[in-house]
């Protein structure tokens, strides 16, 4: 089990900072980059890097206050 943890844990790693490396190329070094140079296809639109990142927060702060709302409710149930 140990072994399958530690796979899981790099590609965790992995994927994390191949994201990680795409975004900060893609908002810090792209906008200095030529417009007709053949590297922009292959990233989205310079909107797309506030849009995507601020919808994974909401979404990401909507279902932890679910999991704490959940967790209280559920909580209050065993007390009484």
């Amino acid at each position: 089990m140990e072994l399958a943890d530690k796979a899981v844990g790099f590609l965790l790693t992995t994927i994390s900072l191949s994201i990680f490396s795409y975004y900060t190329f893609w908002v810090l070094i792209l906008p200095f980059v030529d417009s007709d140079h053949f590297i922009h296809m292959y990233f989205l639109s310079r909107e797309y890097a506030i849009i995507i990142p601020l919808f994974a927060g909401i979404t990401l702060l909507c279902f932890l206050s679910m999991f704490i709302g959940y967790v209280m409710l559920k909580s209050k149930k065993k007390s009484a």
